[in-house]
């Protein structure tokens, strides 16, 4: 049985217990979070978050690309939520990736380099906070006044940083 058999056998157990009918679409807590798909970060358990509590979008890195931005705009627009919070991690492998590198080694094992960017930086502090700059300024989203950000330590200690106008503050 292959990884993706195990999920579904899960997926079938979980659909007989399931306690979530009902629930709606929009968020209890009316806040989406930006994390990276990173598999040392488990948003519900950092964050304390439950089904139906806040909707949780995920790439490689955290970044907001064009579909993060059409899914906060829905989100925002469409299902209530009135709060980001914007959670990048340590270790993350788009740090200090060459993008150039990385699209070179794909186009020279597939014979097409891809379209898509990759989105790598260099400095996990500064790009987040002109995420979260552009993010405030971004028309699309109407509720800008609560756009937050974090650094997740993934690798030593679990904490969580907020990324503050040149400070860091910690979650207690």
């Amino acid at each position: 049985m292959g990884s993706i058999d195990g999920l579904v056998d899960n997926a079938g157990t979980y659909a007989a217990h399931f306690p979530y009918a009902g629930l709606p679409a929009s968020p209890r807590l009316r806040v989406a979070v930006l994390t990276c798909m990173d598999a040392r970060i488990d948003p519900a358990a950092i964050l304390g978050l439950r089904p139906g509590d806040a909707h949780v979008l995920r790439n490689a890195g955290a970044v907001l690309t064009p579909d993060v931005r059409r899914s906060l705009a829905i989100s925002q627009r469409k299902l209530g939520t009135t709060s980001v919070a914007v959670i990048r991690h340590t270790g993350c492998g788009l740090l200090n990736l060459d993008a150039g590198d990385f699209l070179d080694t794909i186009a020279a094992e597939t014979g097409h380099r891809p379209a898509w960017p990759v989105y790598a930086f260099t400095d996990l502090a500064a790009d987040l906070l002109d995420s979260l700059a552009d993010l405030r300024t971004d028309t699309a989203i109407p509720h800008r006044d609560d756009i937050r950000g974090f650094v997740y330590d993934a690798q030593r200690t679990g904490r969580l940083t907020e990324l503050g106008q040149g400070e860091l503050r910690q979650a207690a």
